[in-house]
């Protein structure tokens, strides 16, 4: 794990109750450092804080979105839902405001963590729409069109979570649930910023999704049968 605060206590905080609760954690209080640790070291999960004095926290996760799918955990002091919902759209998997408790950090970074072992469980890889999505469980891969797609944590919860029952119709207060544990108290705006960007990556059109569909005043369903089905 890689801790990215330029506050020197607070970064020493977070890596004590960190390495306490059982994390290996490195931390940099430099964004330019960030960016080439995470491209040169195989990492589990960061928290990036959005206020560094190098280069901003946006950006940072901009670049790392280009080469990388390790999941993200943003630190900010500003509070708005519009901010929030932005770092998700950038590709963020968790959102803390400061001030906060560093135990809730560590919750939620154990509940990534979770995610990503279930990711792992032992599975046939499951085939959909003809052979235009398939999703295999036990290696954690998902391939569109015969082209292997990197997902987030969270993106991948929602992706199995509605490939679980395809045509059925999962309200976001459910996906958010499913997707990001029942210990997370968040926005249900925030999995439209998450099926946003699965689309990016899934679909032929974002614009025009056709593998998963938006239901007015319900929510969302994968929109293809299981080949198997």
């Amino acid at each position: 794990m890689l801790v990215v605060e330029d506050e020197r206590k607070l970064r020493e905080l977070l890596r004590g109750y960190l390495e306490r609760d059982g994390f290996a954690v490195r931390s940099t209080a430099s964004g330019a450092e960030a960016i080439e640790l995470v491209r040169n070291s195989p990492l589990d999960l960061l928290v990036l804080d959005l206020g560094l004095p190098d280069i901003p926290g946006v950006e940072v996760l901009r670049e790392l979105r280009c080469f990388s799918d390790v999941p993200v955990i943003v630190l900010t002091a500003r509070a708005s839902e519009e901010e929030r919902v932005r770092g998700l759209e950038l590709g963020a998997d968790d959102y803390v405001t400061k001030p906060f408790s560093p135990r809730e950090l560590v919750l939620r970074a154990h509940a990534i963590a979770r995610r990503g072992r279930r990711g792992e469980q032992p599975g046939a890889a499951r085939s959909f729409g003809d052979g235009e999505l398939v999703i295999d469980e036990s290696r954690r891969q998902v391939q569109v069109r015969g082209q292997t797609v990197a997902l987030t944590p969270t993106e991948w919860g929602i992706l199995t979570a509605l490939a679980a029952t395809p045509g059925r119709v999962y309200a976001r207060a459910d996906l958010l649930q499913l997707a990001r544990g029942a210990e997370f108290a968040g926005s249900t705006r925030t999995i439209d910023s998450h099926v946003k960007n699965l689309r990016q990556k899934l679909e032929r059109d974002s614009h025009a999704p056709r593998l998963i569909e938006t239901v007015l005043g319900g929510g969302y369903r994968l929109a293809i049968s299981r080949d198997d089905a």
